[in-house]
């Protein structure tokens, strides 16, 4: 119902709009006046008003729905209101899952009873924001035609209303940032009230597990987060080593060296690597990349296990060299000629302007660049999971296994997930801590950036 009022809502502005556009033309063949917005912001600012209340009222409606619904429903129950709040819970999901269909058991009359009830209520609700939003679209349309006039200023009424959603998307997306902050923040401290902040940020151990129920068998547990970010940094490190030279030399040359044909051959190829699921990037690396690691380390003496951190580096800096190369050539290219041509003209060789010049010039562009990149190998789960293992050590030998904080985090939420014991936490104090260390990385690269702008 509402994806089929969103496109009612849709397609009645643009028919407003339509009409509106053609009613200004209409007004302005015939005006002796001068005017003041072409027809084509009358049809906009038709819209608008035809869709924009509509579209806010059936937000709010749909967001207060079920939850209405939900209580008239329950108020309709003999008994409900001595239940407690986990059983109304349980109730409620009977009740919706009956409605839908799904019967796992024969259910009493009472709920039979509140089924009819809630389809009852969801039929007049359906009817009513049907009505509801027709109402704001016609009285929007309304007043939306009834402005048009020469002298309206429709153009400053579409631009105050793209302000307003452009200040609206911003506010949603700091909310949504704080959201997600606020989350993290509430549930780390959740589990810094189980488990010592002291023994999280410099434990040497990380062994989550404990047991979540009476009858379950597991360890005390052990939640030093060191072996985790060691793990993690280790794998990063390996996949720089491997993306960023091979990504910034790869763009000088498309950018300075190559035929224009070749580069409009190889850039594309080139970005595909960036498309592929990181899945396929992690069956290649288990059943390609870890044998040949292996055998390596086999062969050079060193005890080399089936996982190692450098397959899931190596296999990981090939997957991130397309952010650092499509970031460093625009940058590259987006140097202005007359500063190459200025270094040619002293005399400076097509090396030492590459070296003195074009990468200084281009350097916020390329630490963007390998800022993305480094961000997208913390944050990488599959290829670690699939090639690194799941055990956290603390080992500088590439051939041994390792894991990271995002495969901690996934493997701490997976199966059965009680919100009250440390294992399950403890994924919150791992986003949290990981958060950290990407806003740290973030501002030093700012920093770094500034501090050679100020030079420069």
């Amino acid at each position: 119902m509402s994806g089929y009022l969103f496109g009612m809502m849709a397609l009645a502005a643009v028919v407003v709009a339509y009409f509106a556009t053609a009613r200004a033309k209409s007004i302005y063949s015939g005006a002796q006046v001068k005017v003041h917005s072409r027809p084509i912001y009358h049809g906009l600012n038709a819209a608008i008003w035809t869709g924009i209340p509509a579209f806010i009222f059936l937000i709010l409606w749909l967001l207060g729905q079920d939850s209405i619904i939900d209580m008239l429903v329950l108020a309709s129950v003999p008994g409900s209101e001595a239940l407690e709040g986990a059983r109304k819970s349980i109730l409620i999901s009977e009740i919706r899952q009956v409605a839908s269909g799904n019967l796992f058991k024969e259910p009493t009359p009472e709920v039979l009873a509140a089924v009819e009830h809630m389809k009852s209520l969801r039929n007049i609700a359906n009817i009513a924001i049907i009505a509801v939003v027709a109402s704001f679209m016609a009285i929007g349309a309304f007043f939306g035609m009834r402005v048009i006039s020469p002298r309206y200023r429709a153009r400053h009424s579409v631009e105050r209303s793209v302000g307003y959603f452009m200040m609206f998307s911003s506010l949603v997306a700091i909310m949504t940032t704080a959201g997600i902050v606020g989350s993290l923040v509430f549930e780390a401290m959740q589990f810094f009230a189980k488990v010592p902040v002291t023994e999280f940020l410099f434990g040497l151990r990380w062994e989550p597990q404990i047991a979540l129920r009476a009858d379950q068998v597991a360890g005390v547990g052990a939640f030093g987060v060191i072996p985790v970010l060691f793990g993690t940094f280790v794998i990063s490190g390996l996949a720089m080593i491997v993306a960023t030279p091979t990504g910034i030399l790869s763009a000088i040359y498309l950018t300075e060296y190559s035929d224009h044909r070749f580069r409009a051959v190889v850039k594309p190829l080139l970005e595909i690597l960036a498309g592929i699921p990181t899945v396929v990037y992690g069956f290649f690396a288990v059943l390609t990349v870890a044998p040949l690691v292996r055998s390596l380390g086999i062969a050079m003496g060193l005890d080399a296990a089936p996982n190692s951190a450098l397959a899931a580096g190596a296999v990981m800096g090939v997957m991130i060299i397309p952010f650092i190369s499509s970031l460093s050539d625009d940058a590259l290219a987006a140097v202005p000629r007359a500063m190459r041509d200025g270094s040619y003209a002293l005399g400076a060789t097509k090396g030492e302007t590459i070296r003195k010049v074009l990468l200084p010039a281009a350097l916020p562009g390329i630490v963007g660049g390998v800022l993305l990149a480094l961000s997208r190998a913390i944050g990488e789960t599959m290829i670690v999971v699939m090639a690194a293992g799941l055990i956290a050590k603390m080992t500088l030998n590439p051939f041994d296994s390792v894991t990271t904080v995002t495969v901690q985090i996934v493997t701490l939420l997976i199966g059965d997930s009680e919100f009250d014991n440390p294992k399950t936490l403890a994924a919150f104090a791992l986003g949290l801590v990981l958060f950290i260390i990407t806003l740290g990385l973030n501002l030093i690269a700012l920093q770094t950036v500034r501090r050679y702008r100020e030079k420069y």
